[in-house]
């Protein structure tokens, strides 16, 4: 199986979707004006997505509230550091800043509507083509 997305029903997915599309980079693949704004973003590659949206069938979940280990969407980042600054500037808020034991770099933030974001770079890429 292949992973396609994966979906987060949240307050505001107008906002949120073009924060993302602003500052990670993720383009639009399909993008719903009227409720419930269902908005898929794929990532550079074309081969991975996200599902904002706002759907009153489900619970949306009080992602400020929540440790980022709960949930969290992680980016790779050739530079976690500038990423991470352009993104505070931007309207995210600092959580940590890690360089592991092995010489990985992992940046983990919250985006501005609570909803957390890693941006790695490994020491080894742990991404490949898997055909």
């Amino acid at each position: 199986m292949k992973f396609e997305h994966f979906a987060i029903n949240v307050q505001d997915p107008q906002k949120m979707s073009d924060w993302y599309e602003a500052n990670l980079g993720l383009k639009p693949v399909k993008k719903m004006t009227e409720p419930p704004y269902m908005t898929f973003l794929a990532d550079d590659s074309g081969s991975i997505m996200i599902e904002i949206y706002a759907n009153p069938k489900g619970e949306t979940l009080k992602f400020k509230e929540l440790h980022p280990v709960a949930v969290h969407l992680a980016f790779v980042s050739e530079n976690p550091t500038e990423d991470k600054n352009r993104l505070i500037s931007a309207g995210a808020s600092p959580v940590s800043d890690d360089i592991m034991e092995d010489g990985s770099h992992l940046v983990m933030l919250k985006d501005p509507w609570g909803f957390a974001i890693q941006l790695c770079k490994r020491a080894v890429p742990m991404l490949r083509n898997l055909g």
